[in-house]
């Protein structure tokens, strides 16, 4: 079991990184070709769960043993028993990610033993979604591991054991979440599984070479169809162990009827009226479940979190624990709503050593465990261990105003829930890395992390366009792998979210990696260019928000996105030396300007969502009027006019297509899917207000008007989302899930509009500080720059600045004075 052979010439003795890999890839079984001819797909292995292992001698423990890892589709690694690491973060398969790890920390003189658990999932997911196979690759769990040990390196090859133990499958997926939920049989797991379970029925392990013309049967790294190994472009995740706030037990109740999905039979015992009340209980809680009789346990996290769930208990063998994630309480005879999650897990026990460590992350802050079995269960404890990406440096906001700053902190929170190898909508339903969702997610890490790693691998990951140049609306997954409909302004915010490197880093060698597929997004949009200088009749799911928003016919709303993706396409141009991009993008925009006319509204002072066959419709939302304002289209004499009436609190009104009164509405997505759409506000003087996604564009044009104070006035109606112990944001006003990425927009206000710290020229060359004085008693904060903390003190007194980067400062009267890096402090007189 021994696999190491002699090294190598390599270039560095530390650092794995020659794209030509030592390691095979190493599969369960052997793999019997398909060869379907050209373009025919082969058939795919279905769920599995899998142990590989080795052994190696040290004489002594090497500083470090460098190593990389990855797998298809996920792994976890231990050393001598001990969590080693785990991945890869998502990728496209052909832009698969290895993982840089050190394992001298876990190793000991004399005999190790290196443990490998590889999880294929057979079918897409929210995050995962199978490679195009050859005649072998592609087809089923495969592992490839090497590691420097000073005098040899240690490789995956044919040296190595697999053990299936059969203990793992996948419940069927219900609804629309795309989450895997995790069933383990313990009794068919050896308990000594992450040490090497010496008395286990162990198998050689087998080389799994690509087939295809012109693969000369290569079982080394760089294959089809996963292409060159990519190392892994952000840092490691990870998080504190949490334990609940209360538990509660019931006593016992009839069964529950056996059903295949854990969460569903959980759904049914709560579901049914007789069913006892649990009554608060503390740890260890002692069960009685037996024939006939299945006994209830629920867990308060006291907040949403997000992690890998422990349940350690004493049962006999056989007792089964069926959990149901909630992300808000169970209320005894109201209907679940259509989006609650079905996540959950199942664990049977195998009757000594019984200690459920989930494998899936999964957020959530209520556990219920519907507990059947013969005899006596002791609950030893319960807890999360967060794994999420964490936030980075000291970035604060502090105020005189104790609501602002708990929503800056509110919206810190959210975004942590939804950073994970990738910036997802939410921890407890989907987890999916939607296109549009996450420049909301990377404007908060570029104002609160000195880490912009994600922020970065936001944009790369989405750089994965359709045939024709559009963007998938969620990218590594099911409905990237389909193909199919997508939301088309998704991709305008993923420009944006370009552009916001532009403006942060300037990184020359990102952009120019990134501006082809922000040209062929633009381009995509052109058939639908009008002589009249607009866009009109955009197919697919023009989403634009939650809210009753209207973009059939000729859209203002998708125009102004779409000029705002010009102008920002303009500008990385002229960074790049790309100029005729340059003037083709700023040659539409002016002819969009021209055309732009055609929806203002004189009378009312804003914009019209759109116009239908040469009809103006008399509809007006905050979105249009704000995209107006920040694609420039508006002219400047008009900005106060569109945010008096945007702003209104008196004229707005909260609706939307799909739900609305606490839940997403099944009557509503019926009419939508018909092409129903009801007006129930008065379109003439009522104006709707967008959701707290686009909320972004509304207060990016309140900004850019001048009226911070409506801004902080806006802001505040997030406080609605901080009670009965939720510390986050939830995805629309009334209705959807609590922690929404999507939806932090005011911890980003805060530090750009209210503490004043932008970049003042590309990649923060100069940074500008313009704070939001006289509006509060005192504001005090840092912002990350490429350079460090800038940090900004302000009171009606005087500024404080002290600044890694030269910076321009904006006074209260308006005039801007240059500084150079350091440390300012400057009082107001009594005139100005």
């Amino acid at each position: 079991m021994h696999a190491a052979v002699p090294s190598p010439s390599r270039t560095s003795p530390v650092v794995l990184r020659d794209p030509s890999w030592q390691g095979h890839w190493i599969g369960p079984k052997a793999q019997q070709p398909e060869l379907a001819g050209f373009g025919h797909p082969v058939s795919r292995a279905p769920f599995g769960r899998y142990l590989f292992r080795t052994s190696f001698t040290l004489t002594a423990v090497p500083d470090s043993i460098p190593a990389r890892i990855t797998a298809d589709a996920r792994y976890v690694v231990h050393l001598n028993g001990a969590e080693a690491g785990r991945g890869p973060v998502r990728s496209q398969p052909r832009r698969l990610h290895y993982d840089d790890l050190d394992l001298a920390p876990l190793a000991r003189q004399g005999e190790n033993t290196l443990v490998v658990l590889v999880t294929y999932y057979g079918q897409a997911n929210s995050f995962w979604q199978p490679a195009v196979a050859n005649a072998t690759l592609g087809r089923d769990a495969v592992l490839v591991l090497e590691a420097d040990l000073g005098d040899r390196l240690l490789v995956t090859d044919d040296t190595w054991q697999v053990l299936d133990p059969g203990a793992w499958h996948i419940a069927a997926a219900e609804g629309i979440d795309g989450l895997p939920v995790e069933c383990l049989d313990a009794r068919m797991l050896p308990h000594d599984w992450k040490t090497g379970a010496p008395d286990a029925a162990w198998r050689p392990a087998h080389i799994t070479p690509a087939l295809h013309m012109g693969a000369l049967a290569r079982s080394r790294p760089p294959t089809d169809p996963y292409g060159p190994l990519l190392p892994r472009p952000i840092g490691p995740l990870g998080g504190a162990r949490l334990t609940p706030a209360m538990v509660a037990a019931a006593p016992s109740a009839e069964t529950a009827a056996v059903h295949p999905h854990p969460v569903a039979r959980v759904r049914a015992h709560l579901g049914d009226p007789s069913c006892p009340a649990p009554t608060t209980a503390v740890f260890p809680v002692e069960l009685a479940p037996g024939p006939g009789k299945d006994q209830h346990l629920v867990v308060d996290m006291g907040r949403i979190v997000c992690g890998f769930l422990t349940v350690d208990l004493d049962a006999p063998r056989g007792t089964r624990v069926d959990l149901m994630y909630r992300e808000s309480p169970h209320r005894p005879g109201v209907p679940e709503p259509m989006s609650s999650p079905n996540t959950g897990a199942r664990y049977t026990a195998r009757g000594h050593s019984d200690r459920f460590e989930a494998l899936e992350v999964n957020g959530f802050r209520y556990l219920h465990a519907l507990i059947s079995g013969d005899g006596p269960v002791r609950v030893n404890g319960i807890e999360v261990r967060e794994h999420l990406y964490p936030r980075a440096g000291n970035a604060y906001f502090r105020s005189s105003d104790p609501e602002l700053d708990a929503l800056y902190t509110a919206g810190v929170r959210t975004v942590e829930l939804n950073s994970h190898d990738a910036f997802t909508d939410c921890p407890t339903r989907e987890q999916r890395a939607w296109v549009g969702d996450g420049v909301v997610h990377q404007m908060v890490h570029l104002t609160t992390s000195t880490d912009w790693r994600l922020a970065r691998r936001y944009v790369e990951l989405g750089n994965s366009p359709r045939p024709d140049g559009i963007l998938p609306m969620s990218v590594v997954g099911e409905i990237e792998q389909s193909g199919g409909t997508t939301i088309p302004d998704w991709s305008l915010h993923w420009l944006h979210g370009v552009h916001n490197l532009y403006r942060y880093t300037a990184d020359r060698d990102l952009l120019a990696e990134l501006a082809p597929t922000a040209r062929r997004i633009l381009a995509w949009y052109l058939p639908h260019f009008t002589g009249d200088g607009v866009l009109s009749d955009v197919p697919e799911w023009n989403l634009v928000d939650w809210s009753s928003v209207f973009a059939t016919g000729a859209s203002s709303v998708v125009t102004a996105l779409w000029a705002r993706g010009l102008r920002e396409y303009a500008d990385i141009s002229v960074l790049l030396g790309n100029h005729g991009d340059a003037a083709w993008a700023n040659g539409l925009w002016e002819r969009v300007r021209d055309g732009f006319e055609m929806f203002w509204d004189e009378r009312r002072g804003t914009y019209l969502d759109h116009i239908v066959q040469g009809t103006p419709q008399p509809a007006t939302s905050q979105a249009a009027g704000a995209a107006a304002i920040v694609s420039g289209l508006a002219p400047t004499h008009r900005h106060q006019r569109i945010i008096d009436r945007v702003m209104d609190p008196e004229r707005l009104v909260t609706r939307s297509w799909i739900g609305g009164d606490g839940a997403y509405d099944d009557r509503k997505i019926g009419d939508e899917l018909r092409g129903v759409r009801r007006v129930d506000w008065d379109a003439e003087e009522e104006v709707v207000r967008a959701q707290p996604f686009l909320s972004y564009l509304v207060h990016d044009a309140a900004a850019v008007a001048g009226r911070t104070a409506e801004l902080i006035g806006a802001m505040r109606d997030w406080s609605a989302f901080l009670r009965d112990g939720y510390d986050t944001f939830g995805e629309c006003w009334d209705w959807g899930s609590p922690v929404h990425g999507w939806s932090s927009t005011p911890t980003r206000d805060l530090v750009t509009h209210v503490l004043g710290v932008t970049p003042g020229e590309p990649g923060f060359g100069r940074a500008r500080v313009a704070p939001a004085y006289g509006l509060l008693e005192r504001v005090e904060g840092a912002a990350p720059t490429p350079a460090g903390l800038l940090s900004v003190a302000f009171d009606a007194a005087g500024i404080e600045v002290d600044s890694p980067l030269p910076y321009v400062l904006v006074l209260p009267d308006g005039q801007e004075r240059r500084h150079g890096a350091g440390h300012l402090r400057l009082a107001f007189t009594a005139d100005r």
